[in-house]
Order: C-alpha cells, then sequence, then structure tokens
C-alpha cells in the first residue's frame, strides 16, 4: 500500500511519525504534501526576507520520516541565541540554503 498525508502544523510529523513504523511492513511507500502557511517566527521572517515557502512543517516532517530522528531532531530544531540568526532554527536555515 502507497500512503501520502497532506497537511501541516504539528499534526502532519506527528501522523508521519506514527505511519513510519509501517514502512515496509503494510506501507510500501510514505510521502507526504506539506502545507506552508506559516507566517510565524524564524519560518516566518525567513519567507518574508526570501521570498520562500515557509519551511518549518517541512523541516518538522523531514525530522519526523528519518530513520535517526533523535539525531536529525537535535540538529535542525537547534535554535542560534544572539546575533543576527538569534530564534532562528538550524533547519530553516538549511532549508533556505537547499532553496
Amino acid at each position: 500500500m502507497k500512503v501520502v498525508c497532506v497537511g501541516g502544523g504539528t499534526g502532519l510529523s506527528n501522523l508521519l511519525r506514527g505511519l513510519k513504523k509501517e514502512v515496509g511492513n503494510r506501507i510500501k511507500e510514505l510521502s507526504a504534501i506539506v502545507t506552508v502557511a506559516d507566517s510565524g517566527g524564524s519560518t516566518g521572517r525567513l519567507r518574508k526576507a526570501y521570498h520562500i515557502p515557509a519551511p518549518g512543517d517541512i523541516r518538522n516532517c523531514l525530522v519526523a520520516l528519518s530513520e535517526t530522528e533523535e539525531v536529525l531532531q537535535k540538529l535542525f530544531q537547534y535554535r542560534f541565541k544572539g546575533g543576527e540568526l538569534d530564534g532562528h532554527s538550524f533547519g530553516n536555515l538549511f532549508l533556505v540554503a537547499l532553496t
């Protein structure tokens, strides 16, 4: 069975986190279509500055789907303190660089 999840916010990443346990068993392929309407915090600032889709929910879904979730979560959810990067998560900056 192939599964596609559509949504955003914390609900989608939590759903993906649960479903990924069935990949290779009942689920052959797991995909997500992530809505990107967030306008707050780091993701909102980056969206306005670089005219890109908001990266925050995509970042959370990538973490949720990763095989080494704990490691990727520590890396992607890391928030800078102070200076020009204050409040930005590494994951958001990484996605901006990829964009």
